[in-house]
Formats: C-alpha cells, structure tokens, sequence
C-alpha cells in the first residue's frame, strides 16, 4: 500500500496556497487527499473525519493542516491523532499570519504539531516526504531525486552568471 497524506483546509479560501503541497507531493510521486474541515464550524465531521479514515487506515502517515487566524484546525486534528500533523499557518487575518504562527507553534505539551513558515506549504509538503521516506524507500529515492534537481538548477544559474566572466590567472 502506497503512503499516503491528508491535506486539509479550514475553508475553500485555504485552497490556492494548499495547492503549493499537492503540487509538490505530486512531483514525488506521493499519494493526497484534499479536505475541507474547519475546527469550529464542523468539529463533529473533522473530528469523525480524522478517528474513521486517518487513524484507521495505514496509507494515511502524514496529515497536512492549513489554516489562518487562530489556526486552531492543526492542533484539534493533532488532539484525535498520533500521525505527524503538519501545520501551515496561513496569510491573512489582523496580524498577516504572524498570529496563526504563533498559535500553531506554542501547543500545549503532549500535543506536538510541526510547524513551518507562513503560506509554506510547499516546505510542508517536503517535511512530510521526509517523514514518510523514513519507511519508504520508493519516496526516500523521490525525496533525493528533487534535491538532486534543484542543486543541479542551482549550478545551472551560477554557470549561466559566469559563463562570459574572463580568465584573469
């Protein structure tokens, strides 16, 4: 069974800065799902969401939370679970993110949540590559495959900066 991981969303708003994670578990060949739950305007279904197809379905390793404001989704998810939940604290609201990233970042202790950069879902989506390719080789070898890309693009840009430099030794 392929691994698998759960990308949700408080509101279909999320979803344009979400796609950054289903774009990129695309390039490494890892299976999503996209969801939209929010934490408090259906707690019931997020909540029979995570303990009826996340907890019990082994494909599922990783979920992915995206959520602005009080971000509030990644920590109520984390709270039916014992999978790595990954937090993406969203743009927007009074403060710009900055007050969803804190939130996601001061969990209470017993609770973890990872956590990346505001609007960093493409970063989310490479933090749960690299948990899952701790157990699966097919996306260990993906995982050293996009590296491997972007250091070559890398060089490619500094060779293009150099390539009309003269030889003064």
């Amino acid at each position: 069974m392929r691994s698998k991981v759960a990308i949700i969303v408080g509101s279909d708003s999320d979803l344009p800065t979400m796609e950054k994670a289903a774009k990129t578990l695309d390039e490494l060949n890892i299976f999503y799902s996209k969801h939209i739950y929010s934490a408090h305007r259906t707690p019931d279904e997020l909540s029979a969401f995570i303990k009826e197809e996340i907890n019990l379905s082994s494909a599922y390793k990783v979920i992915i939370a995206g959520a602005g404001m009080s971000a509030a989704l990644a920590g109520v998810i984390a709270s039916y679970t014992i999978k790595p939940v990954i937090a993406v604290p969203l743009s927007g609201g009074k403060y710009n993110g900055v007050e969803a990233m804190l939130s996601t970042s001061e969990m209470p202790p017993g609770v973890p949540v990872l956590n990346v950069g505001i609007d960093a879902a493409k970063n989310a989506a490479l933090a749960a590559a690299s948990i899952i390719a701790l157990s699966d080789d097919a996306v260990a070898e993906s995982l050293q495959n996009y590296r491997l890309k972007q250091k070559q693009a890398v060089m490619a840009k500094n060779f293009e900066l150099h390539k009309n430099d003269l030889d003064f030794d």
